[in-house]
């Protein structure tokens, strides 16, 4: 009996080591890197570091979704906590790739914009895809999508998204549709045929890019004149000294989310990391270090107004801006994508 009893206390010592060591393991992070990584590093991955002991495996990528659905499909979950757009999360929640989350273990979800609060993700940043200028290239300075398409006025190659979302909202601003009116005219046949047909005026003087990181490296090697661009990348490029500037004007703004992929095995920890995140002081250092708005509403109020100023929740530069319609791009995105890669290819 007491050969069991002394057994017994082993293995419950021995679960309890391997539950300790569980908990201590490492968190895997992806980002989208650069700029907005190095501000997470210090807002969030530093914090959080220091309050659990927990270490953060940093990683990036460009949205590939597929990469995440393999991991889950194969039960196979390497990746923690993921940053996703808008429109991939809901389509990921949708098709059980993505966990729900419990957000009591999370925060209050008062103290964050409506907008914040999804079922399988939990927004932490604010973000724009913007008109972006090189104002050594330029004498006279763009005010519009419309100027962005005035090949006589401005010469030179345009830098775009090489994807649908995001360029044919801008091609039908330059045709002379309302922000508000945007989603609404792209949804008929005849809003979609505008589009491309505004895009082609300017086709052959496109310049496409791919990762964030490459329309402020276009816009100072002088390869484009103007570009579409994250406003964080170009801030980022005008601390380096770059005479970049960006126009607010027709911006389109959308939620920046953090997930768990269904299958996550450190949980536990994974929450604790969103917690750090929703923190009102972590979202202030985030948006100091980086100009995306906070979505802790505490937070705003602790930002310096010189800060603020250029966030994109700055009613300046809000008044003319297009809120990203995920449910749009959920429902029309994978048909309008593939029109536009054969489009684009032609």
């Amino acid at each position: 009996m007491k050969q069991k009893q002394s057994t017994m206390k082993l293995l419950a010592l021995a679960a309890g080591m391997l539950t300790i060591g569980a908990a201590q393991a490492d968190l895997t992070v992806i980002s989208f890197g650069g700029t907005n990584q190095k501000a997470q590093v210090k807002a969030f991955y530093e914090p959080f570091t220091k309050e659990t002991r927990i270490a953060i495996v940093q990683g990036e990528y460009n949205g590939e979704q597929a990469k995440i659905k393999a991991m889950v499909d194969a039960r196979n979950v390497t990746w923690d906590v993921v940053e996703v757009e808008s429109p991939e999360l809901a389509r990921g929640c949708e098709e059980g790739v993505y966990e729900k989350l419990d957000y009591s273990r999370i925060g209050n979800k008062k103290d964050f914009l409506d907008s914040a609060i999804r079922e399988c993700g939990f927004g932490f940043f604010v973000w724009s895809t913007v008109l972006a200028y090189n104002a050594d290239s330029l004498k006279v300075a763009p005010t519009s999508w419309s100027d962005f398409w005035d090949l006589k006025k401005f010469p030179g190659k345009r830098g775009m998204r090489k994807g649908a979302k995001f360029t044919l909202e801008f091609a039908l601003m330059a045709d002379g549709v309302k922000p508000a009116e945007v989603y609404k005219v792209l949804g008929t046949k005849a809003g979609v045929e505008r589009a491309f047909k505004k895009l082609d005026q300017i086709k052959p003087h496109i310049q496409w890019w791919e990762a964030g990181a490459q329309p402020p490296q276009l816009l100072a090697s002088g390869d484009v004149v103007m570009s579409s661009a994250y406003n964080g990348r170009i801030a980022a490029a005008q601390q380096e000294g770059r005479n970049l500037k960006i126009v607010w004007t027709g911006n389109i703004y959308d939620v920046e989310f953090f997930a768990l992929p269904v299958g996550v095995t450190q949980r536990d920890a994974a929450y604790k990391f969103l917690a750090t995140v929703g923190k009102a002081d972590n979202q202030k250092v985030y948006s100091s270090e980086i100009p995306y708005g906070p979505t802790n509403l505490k937070a705003m109020a602790q930002i310096p107004a010189a800060v603020a100023a250029e966030l994109p929740t700055a009613p300046a530069n809000a008044k003319t801006a297009v809120a990203s319609n995920t449910s749009f791009w959920v429902e029309h995105g994978e048909d309008l994508e593939q029109r536009f890669n054969a489009w684009a290819a032609r």
